[in-house]
């Protein structure tokens, strides 16, 4: 036999051998879709949305402060509660806010051209989200509708909800069922205060 046809033969081998190992290795289509489809847990489901709520910042509006010596930072007991339906704000005045924005010093408060606008409860209790659909939530991030209902006002400034149009349908489960699992801290936010002439 020609060393040359026995060493074309024997490279033909090798990358019939190789190409079988390398097609072998890969996972079948099933597998990779079952990966793809595979619900993440509850637990994990609530973690991905906890993590969502942190940085996109929602406490900075929704939770009341406590005071320390770094500063402002939200109150642990009453985490994403709100605007505290007994704080009280000062009279708003329309001219002075014609022109500039005002929050309060929890940041749960904003006077503007609008009026006055409260961060919203958005724990499991009642009186925050407690009673509302995945739907709803839905509407409200994505349609800016005041607790997620047709026909309803829309959100007011400050709630960035032209944000969040783009949210995936997993983000968005992942956050309402992480607001789903919060402390449910009863607080009924105050009606907005519309401007002068509204």
């Amino acid at each position: 036999m020609n060393f040359n046809k026995f060493k074309f033969k024997i490279l033909t081998l090798l990358s019939a051998a190789s190409l079988l190992l390398v097609s072998c290795s890969q996972p079948t289509p099933t597998v990779v879709e079952e990966q793809k489809s595979a619900a993440p847990s509850g637990e994990e489901l609530v973690a991905q949305g906890e993590y969502l709520v942190g940085i996109m910042g929602c406490n900075d509006c929704h939770s009341p402060k406590v005071f320390g010596p770094q500063g402002p930072s939200p109150d642990p007991d009453k985490l994403l509660s709100g605007h505290p339906a007994d704080l009280v704000i000062g009279k708003y005045d329309p001219a002075l806010f014609s022109d500039w924005v005002l929050f309060n010093h929890h940041n749960t408060a904003a006077a503007g051209p609008w009026g006055v606008s409260f961060a919203a409860n958005l724990t499991s209790d009642e009186t925050g989200i407690g009673n509302w659909t995945l739907d709803q939530f839905r509407k409200a991030l994505k349609e800016g509708k005041y607790k997620g209902l047709d026909g309803a006002r829309m959100l007011l400034p400050p709630m960035p909800w032209p944000n969040y149009v783009n949210l995936t349908e997993a983000d968005l489960e992942a956050i309402f069922a992480y607001l789903k699992s919060t402390k449910p801290v009863k607080n009924l936010v105050p009606a907005p205060i519309p401007p002068a002439g509204a």
